[in-house]
């Protein structure tokens, strides 16, 4: 009986292609933040493409969830923090169902090497549909079972000279360039191909110099002065309700000194731990004081409506809605709020949580019972600013926020609570997605959290400046605002695809020609 298995482990262990594969996909994360070694990317790619050259789609496959599985295991290894810490699972199963998770993210490169074998008969075929196919799997990735888009390649190029090809292309552009500029080094190495590599490289090289040209996004010439308020509550104290009322405290004196001469101030994602409804005398309050300093001020907070049942992770603003204002603005379910549409799985619902909820406290989380708000929905309007919001987890879904992007939007503005996550690399990761966002949409972006990464980036200059993580603080910063719309605004992924249904095509009609071909060699010879 234990045979196969030790058989199967042996082969393992002599599979040299197997090793380099994990090992890959494990150096991959590197080329994330914190690290930031982004060349690491082509690196990884180019060996994954050398491992899956492959006669069988099967053997291609195998190579591939390797590469996937150690791309994840150590990429979103900070998920097993929050499963370890608050999941309430032994150690055993934590680890079981993160292998399950990663094992389930790998299915996804590994079908794209798959394809790419199965119908290629030429090398330039190949490269043709490893563009396409990881264009199609990762979008797939983004969208089934709610999506978990974390980790494209992209990603590793927010802080690279490449980042100026994001507004034009986006995130997901950058990824298909990832897969190009990594098959010309596999070309270049593995079989000497000098001039194959180079005609590959040449239209990146173009593209890049073209988009350094970049005149549509220019400063306005105003500043919008901001103060962010990062209050370090315990994530184990959060929901209990008799801090309720000490986490509010904490965030009113914090930010009371700091009213004077500030245009915006922001909290974060829940920074008001009680339902909107019994927190009614507060917020009014709040209102007032901050339409009585000329400012206006966004927070989160749960807003549960009795009529529905539904619940829902809320943004509101309170204060000055315009500049002019000289009172606030604030009512229960008043207009100007956003509610959060793109849930997270287990934290934030749990599907067939009649059967799962039982099971563990990891599906029975406080506030996992949330309802979703509409895809689109109407920035936030704060003393004359249009926010462009984005709760937590959103901010790695390119396309929702995209479909809140106006005309109008003079910022991005994303809320999260990372303390689920400890001293990981997870929020490092979160506020690289967040930047990317700024990248493509060419707008400043503010963010703000429970215990870090609490901070704002400028697109135009890549300057990010920070709180602490992991400190009660505020940052008080000056953002210059951005006139103009970038090509990826206007048109999203529609360049990318169009791309994708070119290589297709051409691959489609090739192999069609080469069909008939031989078709008609045996019918006349």
């Amino acid at each position: 009986m234990l045979k196969i298995p030790l058989n199967n482990l042996i082969s393992f262990a002599k599979d040299k292609n197997a090793w380099l594969a994990l090992i890959a996909g494990c150096a991959l994360t590197f080329a994330y933040a914190p690290f930031g070694f982004w060349p690491l990317t082509f690196v990884c790619l180019a060996i994954a493409f050398y491992v899956t050259d492959q006669p069988t789609p099967k053997e291609a496959a195998k190579y591939g969830f390797l590469f996937g599985f150690g791309w994840f295991s150590l990429g979103i290894s900070w998920v097993h923090v929050s499963i370890a810490q608050f999941g309430g699972l032994p150690i055993v199963l934590s680890l079981m169902a993160m292998a399950m998770l990663c094992a389930y993210l790998a299915l996804y490169p590994a079908l794209a090497f798959a394809f790419a074998t199965r119908y290629s008969k030429h090398p330039w075929q190949r490269f043709a549909l490893l563009i396409s196919g990881f264009a199609i799997t990762e979008y797939l990735r983004g969208t089934l079972l709610t999506g978990f888009p974390w980790l494209s390649f992209g990603y590793t190029l927010t802080d690279s000279p490449l980042n100026t090809l994001a507004p034009w292309i986006g995130e997901f552009g950058l990824t298909v360039l990832c897969i190009i500029i990594a098959f010309a080094l596999y070309w270049l190495i593995n079989y000497k191909q000098y001039k194959a590599a180079i005609i590959t490289i040449v239209p990146v090289c173009i593209a890049y110099l073209l988009s350094m040209q970049n005149t549509d996004t220019n400063y306005s010439g105003k500043q919008l002065k901001t103060l962010l308020v990062q209050g370090n509550i315990e994530q184990s104290l959060r929901w209990e309700p008799e801090q309720f009322w000490p986490t509010m405290s904490k965030y009113q004196d914090m930010t009371r000194p700091n009213w004077a001469d500030v245009d915006l101030v922001v909290w974060p994602e829940a920074a008001i731990p009680e339902i909107e409804d019994y927190a009614f005398d507060y917020l009014v309050n709040l209102d007032k004081a901050a339409a009585f300093n000329n400012t206006a001020l966004i927070t989160g907070i749960p807003d549960y409506q009795f009529d529905t049942r539904n619940v829902y992770n809320t943004l509101i603003v309170l204060g000055k809605k315009h500049q002019d204002d000289t009172e606030g603005q604030y009512q229960y379910l008043h207009r100007n709020r956003y509610q959060k549409h793109q849930l997270l799985p287990i934290g934030e619902f749990v599907p067939f949580e009649e059967l799962l909820r039982p099971l563990a406290p990891l599906f029975d989380l406080p506030m996992s019972s949330f309802s979703r708000g509409d895809a689109v929905q109407n920035n936030l309007l704060a003393n004359g600013i249009h926010v462009l919001p984005a709760i937590c987890y959103e901010i790695a879904f390119s396309e929702l926020v995209r479909g809140n992007y106006t005309a109008s939007s003079d910022i991005l503005f994303t809320v999260s609570n990372d303390a689920w996550f400890g001293d990981s690399h997870g929020p490092h990761q979160h506020i690289q997605i967040a930047r990317m966002r700024a990248l493509e949409l060419q707008r400043p972006m503010v963010r703000v959290t429970n215990n870090g990464i609490s901070g704002v980036y400028d697109p135009i200059s890549n300057q990010q400046v920070t709180i602490a993580q992991f400190t009660s603080g505020t940052l008080s910063t000056d953002l210059k605002l951005i006139s103009g719309h970038s090509f990826f605004s206007q048109h999203g992924h529609t360049p990318v695809w169009i791309l994708v249904g070119i290589l297709l095509l051409l691959v489609l009609v090739t192999n069609s020609k080469s069909y008939l071909s031989s078709k008609m060699e045996k019918a006349f010879f």
